[in-house]
């Protein structure tokens, strides 16, 4: 075990890393909110953890909470700027948000590195504290799943206009959507910096808004369960395909596709059908009622006696 621990090691900070990365897409759309921002925010993440390790030599913890800070704040002006937008062209604005944040990187100078990127980003940070977070970040996404806080959300997505009508806030449900968004994408990025030393381009590419999309598409789109599953999915998925050699890329395309096309819910969905179907079949028969059977239960029909002294 602990043989298969250290040669994926690699594969398994990926796979944490992605996790963080697919609820930056995922929490905002359980409110409704198509937004790819995060992976900008991931961007964002990523070069500033970069700098402050760099140039002010702060530890792993504070500029985890730095960058995820950082980058929150700029999801909230982002959020500001595009709220009135929806759909389509919500979806559209948030990656012209990530292009931008390419171009920045590209052109930021000594900041950024340019097109070289930033090498010898050197932190404290351990596997525990990475695991660690991601397992707090879990357990606080899995607590707006449950309860009041879910009903609300489920509403909020399902029809703004009667949780307005019932009280809720739905303007600030949305804004603090994107906050966590720009959150968990910055804390993902500065993470997936601290673990490879480096930071460059390709973690502001195009190619990652394909990939969190993909993994919260075929995962499950609205439970935190579906951004675990493909997580570690598409992170470990290339390695197997290479038996397949120079056929990985449409192997792998063939498969978000039947995936898109099949599992309209994600492999979370299928799970929980195909768990409901087994609960139902083994439930026991209801009984039929009977012809002479009261429509009132029995515990309620008041005594005779009583029916008599009225």
């Amino acid at each position: 075990m602990s043989a298969f621990y250290a040669s994926n090691l690699v594969l398994v900070q990926a796979t944490l890393v992605a996790i963080l990365l697919a609820l930056s897409i995922q929490v905002p759309l359980r409110l409704g909110v198509f937004s790819l921002a995060g992976v900008g925010s991931y961007g964002i993440g990523a070069y500033v953890s970069a700098n402050l390790v760099l140039r002010e030599e702060m530890g792993a913890v504070p500029t985890m909470l730095v960058s995820g800070l950082v980058a929150a704040a700029v999801g909230l002006v982002l959020g500001v700027v595009i709220y009135r937008l929806a759909g389509l062209y919500l979806a559209m604005a948030t990656i012209a948000f990530d292009l931008t944040v390419g171009v920045v990187a590209l052109n930021g100078g000594e900041w950024t590195g340019g097109p070289v990127g930033l090498f010898g980003v050197f932190a404290d940070l351990t596997m525990g504290l990475l695991f660690g977070t991601v397992v707090l970040v879990l357990v606080l996404v899995h607590l707006t799943e449950v309860g009041r806080l879910a009903r609300r959300i489920t509403t909020v997505r399902e029809d703004p206009e009667l949780a307005a009508s019932m009280g809720v806030n739905v303007r600030a449900y949305r804004l603090t959507a994107f906050v966590v968004s720009g959150f968990l994408g910055g804390l993902a990025g500065c993470l997936n910096t601290l673990t490879r030393s480096a930071v460059g381009l390709q973690d502001v590419s195009f190619h990652l808004v394909v990939v969190a999309l993909t993994t919260i598409i075929v995962g499950g789109a609205l439970s935190w369960r579906g951004a675990v599953i493909g997580a570690v999915l598409f992170t470990w998925l290339p390695s197997v395909l290479e038996v397949v050699g120079e056929w990985q890329e449409f192997v792998y395309g063939l498969i978000v596709v039947l995936a898109a096309i099949f599992l309209p819910t994600g492999l979370y969905g299928l799970w929980c059908s195909a768990r409901r179907r087994v609960v139902e079949r083994f439930r026991p028969p209801v009984r039929p009622r009977r012809p002479d059977e009261p429509d009132v239960p029995a515990a309620t029909v008041a005594p005779e006696h009583e029916v008599a002294a009225r």
